[in-house]
């Protein structure tokens, strides 16, 4: 989570750790390995559902912590 949360405060970004009650992968891949999870914010705060949206600036954000993230732990 640390990488994660100094990712986003490089952009410039906000971040929160948050419980998810929601079965994921990073809960079966945390059983052998740390695991974060990168959640995006949906307008009204609608998830798991048709009218669901997040602003693409919002997914591009995500998708470049990710990035930044992956990067780290690929760096020698």
């Amino acid at each position: 989570m640390k990488l994660v949360e100094e990712a986003a405060r490089k952009r410039g970004l906000a971040s929160k750790r948050m419980t998810s009650g929601a079965g994921h992968d990073a809960q079966m891949i945390a059983r052998i390995a740390p695991a974060a999870m990168i959640f995006v914010p949906s307008i009204g705060g609608i998830s798991h559902n048709p009218r669901e949206h997040t602003p693409d600036a919002d997914l591009v954000a995500g998708a470049n912590i990710l990035l930044d993230v992956t990067a780290t732990l690929a760096a020698p």
